[in-house]
């Protein structure tokens, strides 16, 4: 057997190596996390906090730390962030809101270790407050565009008997602040803020299977849902959709993920196509000139399915957009801007 003494110096040494190495690990886990989340707005921002992260680390090896607890336990707390935060992944909004949080909680250049990671620790707390927060305001909107369209999330929620589920489970926290070598009032705030997030994210699966997005790259309508002046008869008459003009053959798209039910002519549609999207939801494209589809073919979002054209009951090229729920239609115009809604950032 062999004894080594380590001089208060070594001691001192070591100690900032392993506070820097502490340090530098869980603040570098949640940078790159971050910059997986994001796009170019991102890259600036995580290019920012690891320089100023590069400057601590090397400041601490200088000076040498006293605080290894404390640095281990910025490591586990970044190791259970990052855990939650892939819940984010590809929210709209998710990376402009949280990336800056992480600067945010960097100090600068004029003070000492110790309070670098003091400031980091308080950053850390924004950083769960601002997940949280986002989730719920995103859950928030969701539930909100469901309400625009009048449909039921239940209906396209996941159904009960299938897998998955909450990460962190709901009804012990004290195991999980064991589990995650965290104080149980931070496992806590993680709990609630990742139930959180999964509730938006099951808001947000189910509003994918909605058609939400537009039926022709213009936004322009020439006739809108409701009682118009019919231009054949001249008379008021109830018009059961949008008409979006163009000219023949401009391209039509479907607006939501489902299953092509019909093509073909219908009585003063002319040619049509008709796309189930399950829960009682079909959407109807006519006056086309021609169908890129076939019966029975699966479409997703923004696949074309045909051109405009003027067949039927027309007096020249444009789309007659439907939307029926529950075999009666309804206003299409509530699912565009439910649409618009859901995909804003925030």
């Amino acid at each position: 057997m062999r004894a080594y003494v380590l001089s208060p110096r070594r001691q001192m040494l070591a100690a900032s190596g392993i506070a820097a190495t502490a340090l530098w690990t869980g603040v570098a886990s949640a940078a790159l996390l971050l910059h997986a989340l994001s796009g170019s707005f991102a890259d600036r921002e995580v290019a920012r906090t690891q320089a100023r992260l590069r400057s601590s680390v090397a400041e601490l090896n200088a000076e040498g730390a006293t605080s290894n607890q404390l640095a281990a336990s910025l490591e586990k707390r970044h190791a259970a962030l990052a855990m939650l935060l892939t819940g984010l992944n590809d929210a709209p909004g998710a990376a402009q809101t949280l990336i800056p949080i992480i600067g945010q909680g960097l100090a600068g250049q004029d003070v000492s270790p110790a309070e670098r990671m003091q400031k980091l620790e308080l950053g850390q707390q924004q950083l769960l407050d601002a997940a949280d927060s986002y989730a719920r305001s995103r859950a928030d909107r969701l539930r909100l565009a469901f309400h625009l369209t009048g449909v039921a999330p239940d209906a396209y929620l996941p159904k009960a008997g299938g897998l998955g589920g909450p990460l962190v489970e709901p009804k012990d926290p004290g195991a999980l602040a064991a589990l995650l070598g965290v104080d149980a009032d931070f496992a806590g705030r993680v709990q609630h803020a990742e139930h959180d997030l999964w509730d938006a994210r099951e808001l947000a699966q189910a509003a994918q299977a909605l058609p939400l997005a537009p039926p022709t790259a213009e936004p322009a309508r020439s006739s809108g849902f409701g009682v118009r002046i019919d231009p054949f008869t001249h008379r008021p008459a109830f018009h059961t959709g949008l008409d979006f003009p163009g000219g023949r053959m401009t391209p039509v798209y479907a607006t939501g993920p489902g299953v092509v039910a019909y093509i073909g002519p219908r009585s003063g549609y002319g040619k049509v196509v008709e796309v189930d999207h399950g829960g009682g939801l079909k959407t109807r494209y006519a006056h086309l000139q021609t169908i890129a589809v076939h019966a029975g073919e699966p479409v997703a979002p923004g696949e074309r399915l045909g051109g405009m054209g003027s067949t039927g009951r027309s007096t020249g090229p444009h789309l007659h957009y439907e939307v029926w729920l529950n075999g009666r239609p309804v206003n299409p115009e509530r699912f565009l801007k439910a649409g618009a809604y859901v995909n804003a950032a925030g």
